[in-house]
């Protein structure tokens, strides 16, 4: 059952490179300069363990809690740990401490916790600001889909680059759920045109990466500019349990 797992996770890690250097290509992009995340949430250690075998180089969790376990049994494993859920401002701590990147800063609040936290261990901890660019009221991220009113969002941002422990890296997206991979491509669109309004702002920090596409939509995401995809049920299938 574990060789036929790890297989399967396997063959499904070699038909995702592909068909990223596919989409790369289509647009003249080089695919090496696309960091391939699998989502390994909702699954057991096992699984992550496979992923790493088949030859993931980055494992995303949602869950604080959940991952933890995860990062002791893979401990001797050469992971880069990716938080891409919401992180509560009491576990601020223990993401810095534990993850190399954090997808989801989408508040003041947790972006000086943070920078609390990384002082501490004097690292410069790297972010992305996670931005809900559909409006979707069960999204989390910065209220950004009306584009009229990105000065005041951006106004709302300038404290957050008086934190000299937090690297700002680039945003994050995640679209609205849609059976066809087209319907995602106004809001990848979105987040790239936000991307260079805030360029053009604050150029102190680093706004190179697009963390936006997942399994059913990753393509498009790439033809759209994205740098970072992150894909779980495509390479190691359906959760196999909920959030714990």
């Amino acid at each position: 059952m574990v060789a036929l797992l790890g297989e399967t996770i396997h063959a499904n890690f070699d038909n995702v490179l592909k068909r990223v250097a596919a989409a790369a290509d289509e647009v003249g992009r080089d695919a090496d300069e696309i960091k391939l995340i699998v989502v390994t949430k909702g699954h057991s250690v096992e699984v992550a363990r496979a992923a790493v075998q088949a030859g993931a180089k980055c494992l995303g969790e949602n869950y604080l809690q959940e991952a933890l376990p995860k990062m002791d049994a893979l401990s001797d494993a050469e992971v880069e740990w990716h938080m891409i859920g919401h992180v509560q401002s009491r576990k601020a701590r223990a993401v810095v401490e534990n993850f190399a990147w954090m997808h989801s800063l989408d508040r003041l609040k947790l972006a000086r916790r943070c920078d609390q936290f990384a002082a501490q261990i004097d690292e410069r901890f790297p972010v992305l600001l996670e931005c809900n660019v559909s409006g979707e009221a069960s999204k989390h991220g910065w209220p950004v889909w009306d584009e009229g009113l990105w000065s005041n969002f951006a106004e709302q941002l300038a404290p957050l680059f008086d934190f000299d422990h937090l690297k700002v890296r680039g945003l994050m997206t995640m679209p609205p759920f849609e059976p066809d991979p087209e319907n995602a491509r106004p809001y990848f669109q979105k987040l790239s045109r936000l991307r260079d309004f805030l360029a053009d702002r604050f150029p102190q920090a680093d706004w190179g990466e697009l963390s936006m596409g997942m399994s059913n939509d990753y393509e498009v995401a790439i033809q759209e500019g994205a740098t970072i995809i992150r894909v779980g049920t495509a390479i190691v299938g359906a959760r196999t349990y909920g959030r714990i």
